[in-house]
């Protein structure tokens, strides 16, 4: 073979290589499909909580790009807001944002997670206790033994919620005998025990039925979500200070067999969104709750009074005795207060020890003095 007849194929061999090499410097674009989830959310569309969980939404959809979006609904969009952890199990849904108290007559031992005192720690120390001390752990057994096909995060600690709204104050624990009045979760039993008539109405029925005398009382959550929902409008006297739910987070509820779909990567996005948004919504909630308690009070005349300590004691009294009874009942109930207990008093003593009174600085600054 002479060389003349060799220069045509090393020509096409070269200009092969070029074309590849030219290919490799071309950013490759990914033609996959976004993977949409449909979440609802247990919150009207106006509440706070319902742009609590958007606010979520938005990080994971940030963060994953083109490859994952997740699309909230609000409260009964698809099912009512009591049948969210059924719907997201079945995979009627993709997810959803609720609280862990809603399920509380799937087994009464999930309510721990938002009712009571959780043994002196707040919704941060609780949340601590679910990811350090064994809580998350105790939450997926609860849900595997109901085959629920569920992933279930929690963030978002909550603060102190109020005793709730009344059409006059309550000064004795005897006030309280008799009224009709809305909660959920264990705080129902709690309050049953002190001889309140309890209604565990979602959060969008509770408004019209205090407008209608078919409750007394009642209590939502927060400043901001009382005040949107309407409660200056049937009631003007706010009592704060509880026990009932002083320790409550949100929760978010992924479709197992859809989330182990997920690559791990975007589990992480996932995983640090969760995180990232239990911060951003404790910040939000400073800002946009205290703006909204002083608007109640300047702009719609509500009055807030501290709820007596004898009322507070009542309620850990009751506490104790409906949680003692429920313990003998339902082993599960036994070993989650166990596990908490165990986790608040080696926490909760260092907290209390460690922590100063910055009600006291607070008041060294703005409390009126007398001249």
């Amino acid at each position: 073979m002479t060389e003349q007849t060799k220069t045509p194929g090393r020509r096409n061999l070269l200009k092969g290589a070029a074309v590849a090499a030219g290919a490799m410097s071309v950013p490759m674009i990914s033609t996959a499909q976004t993977t949409v989830f449909r979440f609802q959310s247990t919150w009207p569309a106006k509440d706070i909580f319902h742009e609590f969980a958007g606010d979520l939404a938005k990080k994971i959809n940030d963060m994953a790009g083109s490859r994952l979006k997740i699309e909230v609904l609000p409260a009964g969009a698809v099912v009512p807001a009591f049948q969210l952890l059924d719907a997201v199990a079945k995979g009627t849904l993709d997810g959803g944002h609720g609280v862990v108290a809603y399920w509380y007559g799937k087994n009464q031992a999930v309510a721990l997670w938002g009712s009571g005192p959780a043994f002196g720690l707040d919704a941060n120390g609780v949340l601590a206790w679910h990811y350090y001390g064994g809580g998350k752990e105790l939450l997926d057994e609860i849900y595997k033994s109901l085959n629920l096909d569920v992933v279930s995060k929690l963030y978002g600690p909550m603060p102190t919620q109020p005793l709730g709204w009344f059409k006059k104050p309550v000064a004795r624990v005897e006030d309280l005998k008799g009224l009709k009045f809305r909660t959920v979760g264990l705080a129902v039993d709690v309050f049953t025990e002190m001889g309140v008539a309890v209604n565990p109405l979602p959060g969008g029925e509770i408004v019209p039925a205090l407008d209608r005398g078919l409750l007394d009382a009642a209590e939502f959550n927060n400043a901001s979500s009382d005040r949107v929902l309407g409660f200056p409008d049937v009631a003007k006297n706010c009592m704060l200070h509880s026990f009932h739910q002083s320790s409550e987070q949100f929760e978010v509820l992924f479709n197992k067999s859809k989330y182990d779909a997920l690559s791990s990567e975007l589990k992480a996005v996932i995983d640090y969104a969760v995180q990232a948004a239990s911060a951003d919504m404790s910040w939000k909630a400073a800002d946009r709750y205290a703006k909204d308690y002083a608007e109640m009070q300047s702009k719609q005349g509500v009055k807030f009074y501290k709820t007596p300590d004898a009322i507070l004691r009542a309620q850990l009294a009751a506490w104790d005795k409906v949680t003692t009874k429920k313990a003998e009942e339902n082993a599960m109930f036994k070993k989650v207060m166990d596990s908490m207990r165990t986790f608040a008093q080696r926490s909760g003593r260092w907290k209390n020890d460690t922590d100063v009174d910055f009600k006291m600085a607070w008041n060294h600054y703005f409390a009126q003095r007398k001249s």
